[in-house]
C-alpha cells in the first residue's frame, strides 16, 4: 500500500469523487513546492503558474505522442484538397497509412502528408490512416490525467525548485501511475493475439 498520508495517496482520493481538472491538476503542481492553490489557470500574473501550465502541457503531448487506444483514429479517410494535399488536423501528433494505402510511403511534414516515394506533397486519390490525435487535458481518461499530473508535477518540482527534500511525488510514484496507465490500455485496447497484432 501506500502512505496514507503522502501526496500520491490524496490525489488518488480525489480522482475517486471527480475527474480532475487541468486547474486541480496545476494546483497539484504548485503545491508540490508550497504554493497556494489559484482559482484559475488563465493570465493570473503568477509566474509558477505560467510554468505548471506549460510544463503540465508539454508533458501531455509527450505522453500521448506514445500513441493510446483512447487518442488514436483508426481507418481515417483523408482526401486530397483543391491542391491535391493532404492536409491533417491540426491535432495530429502521428499518423501511418494503413490497408489498402500501406505500402505507400508517406510522411507527416508539417500539417500535410508527404510521398516520399515520388518526392511531392500532391497526392490524387484519399489515403486511409491511422493518426494519433492530441487531446486536450479534459478529454483524457482519468488514469492519463493522473499519470500526467504526477509526471508534471516531479518535472516542476525539479524545474522550480530543485530540492529534493522537497520532491513531492517521485519515480516511484511516477512508475505506480504509469503502471495503472499501462492496465487501463491493456483493458480498453481489446488486444488479442489471435486476431490483431
Amino acid at each position: 500500500g501506500f502512505p496514507s498520508g503522502s501526496l500520491f495517496f490524496q490525489l488518488l482520493e480525489l480522482l475517486m469523487l471527480s475527474p480532475t481538472t487541468e486547474l486541480e491538476a496545476i494546483n497539484t503542481m504548485l503545491s508540490t513546492i508550497g504554493e497556494s492553490p489559484v482559482n484559475t489557470v488563465e493570465d493570473t500574473g503568477n509566474v509558477d503558474v505560467v510554468i505548471a501550465r506549460q510544463i503540465l502541457q508539454s508533458v501531455s503531448r509527450e505522453v500521448q505522442a506514445r500513441g493510446w487506444h483512447f487518442n488514436t483514429e483508426k481507418n481515417y479517410n483523408i482526401t486530397p484538397d483543391s491542391e491535391g494535399y493532404l492536409v491533417l488536423p491540426n491535432t495530429v501528433l502521428k499518423a501511418d497509412t494503413v490497408y489498402p494505402d500501406d505500402s505507400k510511403d508517406v510522411v507527416v511534414r508539417g500539417s500535410k502528408l508527404y510521398d516520399r516515394e515520388n518526392h511531392t506533397y500532391v497526392f490524387t486519390d484519399a489515403v486511409k490512416l491511422d493518426m494519433t490525435v492530441l487531446l486536450t487535458f479534459d478529454e483524457l481518461p482519468e488514469v492519463a490525467r493522473n499519470y500526467v499530473t504526477i509526471r508534471a508535477s516531479r518535472i516542476f518540482q525539479e524545474r522550480v525548485v530543485g530540492s529534493d527534500t522537497l520532491q513531492a511525488f517521485n519515480s516511484q510514484d511516477e512508475a505506480r501511475a504509469m503502471v495503472s496507465l499501462m492496465e487501463y490500455e491493456a483493458d480498453t485496447a481489446d488486444l488479442n493475439i489471435l486476431s490483431g497484432n
